[in-house]
């Protein structure tokens, strides 16, 4: 999907909700673990109930490798009815990869060819050549950690060198990558006050904001200081929605959660 899609379709549904499909199986309807792959089952039914009023899904990763190969499989199913039934969705595997070139590549293909998501988070750390071989791939998006929502953010990305915060050279630097359009950066929703410096740097580029929600973070701030021209945002909700309920409605109680935020999106964008 080009960027210029992603943006047709936050037109169309007045929406610029991203979903995060985060299985627990602790944490799902009790009567789904009768189902041959309950993961999927789940999925299946959120998609179903809410895929109208969002424009991207974003399945953790870790909530699908933490139950081996048939986690494993359950996300390839979840990702293959996606593409086939909804393929104006923007997919999103949100895995943090990021490593030598070599072993990029491998996590890039891994995710853009086999399974064929839209885009992939990816960790900086490790710089250029670590980014740069998931950048190779046409139509594919590259979305880079850049200030998280998580209190640890603090240890690190905030701190100052040379004058200027961690973050802000890490957004700086990765301009200067090749196939640096294809790039997108993750901002945490409850640091919405940094948005603002953000926007000085990329004031193009998407940001996946999130944090919404059960983490705290305030949708009209994160608008206030991070939208642009073409909204420019992404901005997720997992728990909030998909586990509104753990009983039989559950899938109709996520779609009510989830209009609740497109609603509140439609006449922000309005």
């Amino acid at each position: 999907m080009t960027t210029n899609q992603l943006i047709e379709q936050i037109q169309k549904k007045q929406s610029f909700l991203c979903i995060g499909l985060d299985v627990d199986l602790n944490k799902i309807p009790k009567h789904l673990l009768k189902e041959d792959d309950p993961i999927f089952a789940f999925n299946k039914a959120i998609i179903d109930a809410t895929h109208h009023l969002c424009v991207a899904y974003k399945p953790n990763t870790a909530f699908y490798e933490a139950y081996g190969i048939k986690g494993w499989k359950a996300l390839e199913k979840t990702i293959n009815y996606l593409n086939k039934n909804h393929p104006e969705i923007f997919t999103i595997a949100d895995a943090k990869r990021g490593d030598i070139g070599n072993t990029s590549t491998m996590y890039a293909k891994a995710f853009f060819e086999d399974l064929s998501f839209d885009s992939v988070t990816v960790a900086p750390y490790m710089g250029k050549d670590s980014v740069e071989p998931f950048l190779a791939f046409k139509n594919k998006h590259t979305i880079l950690l850049a200030l998280t929502s998580n209190a640890g953010a603090f240890d690190f990305q905030t701190k100052m060198v040379n004058d200027m915060e961690v973050y802000k050279q890490v957004l700086e630097t990765s301009k200067t990558w090749q196939n640096s359009e294809n790039l997108m950066y993750v901002v945490g929703a409850t640091k919405a006050e940094y948005l603002a410096d953000i926007r000085k740097i990329v004031p193009d580029s998407f940001l996946l904001v999130p944090g919404v929600g059960a983490q705290g973070g305030n949708l009209q701030d994160v608008c206030k200081y991070g939208m642009n021209d073409s909204v420019g945002l992404l901005i997720n909700s997992s728990r909030g929605i998909i586990y509104a309920s753990n009983d039989q409605d559950f899938a109709e109680a996520a779609a009510k959660k989830a209009e609740d935020l497109q609603l509140q999106m439609k006449q922000i964008i309005s």
